[in-house]
C-alpha cells in the first residue's frame, strides 16, 4: 500500500493512525503542492490527499480510506458491530472531519500569526532556510486582524475541547472502553493544536498558544499521546521527510 499524503494534513493524520492501529504495512509519498497534485490526479484521478493506493484501486477520502482498512483488516475492530454504537462512532468521526477540524485549522492559523517559530516550522522542508527566516521575522503586529476575525470560533473550539475532557474523564475513550474511529478522528485534529512527536523536531510540542500551553488542556494532549502509544504510532528511526520525494513517473 502507498499513501499520498501531506505530512501536516491532519486528515492524513487519521489514515496514518488507522494503519497503525491495523499494524498495516505502508509508504509514504509526500504529494508537493502544485505540480504533485497534478501528478497525483493524472494518476489516481485525485487532486485532494489523502489517496491510498492499494494495488490498482485508489481510495479517496480519509473516511472511505478507514472504512475500506476496516474491511480489509477486522481486527482490531474500530467500527463497532452494534449498530447504536456504530452509529455513535460515526457521528463523532463525521463531527471531528467537519466542525472540530475547521476550528483546528483556524486555531493554527492564528497560532502560526502569534508565533513567528511555528510559522516557520510549518512550512515545507525544502523551503531555502532564507525564506524560513524571512517567514519568521514578519511582525505579529502585521497580522493582528487575522486573529481578531478568527476570536469568536476560538471560544468555540475551547468550549469543544472542554467537553471532550468531560468525556474523558468519566472513561478512557469517547465511546466506552476500547478506541474507536471516533477517537483516532479527534486525536487526529489535536494533531494541529499540539504537534505529537511523530511531526518531528521541529514541531514536537509546538502548537496554538493559548491550547497548546494551557494547563487545563494537558490531560487531553495526555490522552492523545497514549492513545498514539496503543495504536502503535510512535517515534521511528525513519528519515525525516527531505523535501524532494515527487510522485513517481511511470
Amino acid at each position: 500500500m502507498q499513501l499520498y499524503q501531506f505530512r501536516h494534513s491532519s486528515f492524513c493524520e487519521k489514515v496514518r493512525l488507522v494503519l497503525a492501529a491495523k499494524a498495516i504495512s505502508y509508504s509514504v509519498v509526500e504529494v508537493l503542492p502544485g505540480i504533485g497534485q497534478w501528478e497525483l490526479f493524472r494518476k489516481s484521478g485525485q487532486r485532494q490527499v489523502p489517496v491510498l493506493q492499494t494495488g490498482n484501486e485508489w481510495i479517496a477520502d480519509s473516511t472511505a480510506i478507514s472504512l475500506h482498512l476496516e474491511a480489509f483488516a477486522p481486527e482490531p475492530a474500530l467500527i463497532p458491530k452494534d449498530p447504536l454504537l456504530k452509529a455513535q462512532v460515526l457521528l463523532l468521526e463525521d463531527w471531528a472531519d467537519t466542525a472540530l477540524a475547521s476550528a483546528a485549522r483556524l486555531a493554527l492559523v492564528q497560532g502560526a500569526v502569534d508565533d513567528p517559530a511555528l510559522r516557520s516550522a510549518l512550512l515545507p522542508e525544502k523551503t531555502p532556510d532564507s525564506l524560513k527566516n524571512l517567514v519568521g521575522l514578519v511582525p505579529s503586529a502585521w497580522m493582528n486582524g487575522v486573529g481578531l476575525m478568527l476570536q469568536p470560533e476560538r471560544q468555540g473550539l475551547i468550549a469543544c475541547l472542554e467537553q471532550l475532557m468531560v468525556i474523558l474523564h468519566a472513561q478512557p475513550y469517547l465511546l466506552g472502553e476500547e478506541p474507536s474511529l471516533a477517537d483516532i478522528a479527534v486525536a487526529a485534529q489535536l494533531y494541529l493544536l499540539r504537534f505529537p512527536a511523530v511531526a518531528g523536531v521541529q514541531l514536537a510540542s509546538r502548537g496554538v498558544m493559548g491550547i497548546a500551553d494551557q494547563a487545563s488542556f494537558e490531560q487531553l494532549f495526555i490522552w492523545r499521546d497514549e492513545l498514539y502509544r496503543k495504536l502503535g504510532r510512535v517515534v521511528t528511526n525513519m528519515k525525516p521527510f527531505s523535501g524532494n520525494e515527487t510522485i513517481p513517473l511511470d
